[in-house]
């Protein structure tokens, strides 16, 4: 991806979130110079990867496949110790597709906070890690809910839906409905390891510098951050 669009795409998720009144936290906004000059004090931000997460998966067209993250809060997978919860906030677009995949160990629930309609498509998978045709039974706010193997969930603002680890799960916005503000609340999250793509699919962008960053993604850390102790995202 061209920094260029990341910034733009930062820009434009800082107003989005204006419109809904959701305020990021205050390090969203530093300079790549404000994080190079950061202290220990900051050290917990580059360790538990919190920050802006933006994506397109490998697929080079963010518009259709790519999704934008901003990590809130998060502990650290294996410490010992810390928080046991984790934080997102998730920018889903019209018809942009989030690519099928499971998480090994993170139980989360996804949240449309506000916009248009969520399309969740669910599977369990098979002992060899592929789609199962079973149904899938999930919670969506304290009920449960079973759907066929390949079977959509629409979640109108304010509605939530539990996942397990080991759910195969894709989701968009809606056609029509309009851009859709996401909410994710989880056990702690290292995205550098948690996730199982169906499909081979790139996690974390590959970017043309074309442009000086605005502010920093979590992968940035270890080019401005290394004197926190960060580390590469695999």
């Amino acid at each position: 991806m061209l920094r260029s669009q990341l910034n733009s795409i930062m820009q434009d998720a800082l107003d989005f979130c204006g419109e809904h009144r959701f305020h990021l936290p205050p390090f969203a906004t530093w300079s790549p110079q404000r994080w190079s000059a950061a202290g220990a004090e900051s050290r917990a931000l580059v360790a538990q990867q919190l920050g802006w997460d933006i994506t397109d998966f490998g697929s080079g067209d963010y518009d259709r496949t790519g999704l934008f993250l901003f990590t809130i809060r998060n502990g650290e997978m294996g410490g010992a110790g810390g928080k046991t919860y984790a934080e997102k906030l998730l920018i889903v677009g019209e018809g942009q597709v989030t690519p099928i995949h499971f998480h090994w160990r993170k139980m989360e629930d996804i949240i449309n906070r506000g916009g248009g309609v969520l399309v969740c498509r669910l599977w369990n998978r098979t002992a060899d890690e592929g789609l199962a045709d079973t149904p899938v039974t999930v919670t969506c706010d304290g009920v449960q809910r079973t759907v066929p193997a390949g079977g959509e969930l629409r979640l109108e603002v304010g509605e939530s839906i539990t996942l397990e680890p080991g759910v195969y799960h894709t989701f968009w916005g809606l056609a029509g409905a309009g851009r859709v503000l996401v909410g994710e609340v989880s056990s702690v999250n290292d995205d550098r390891i948690d996730n199982r793509f169906h499909a081979p699919a790139g996690r974390f962008p590959a970017i043309d510098e074309d442009v000086a960053p605005l502010h920093l993604l979590t992968p940035d850390y270890p080019r401005f951050c290394a004197h926190l102790g960060a580390a590469s995202c695999r």
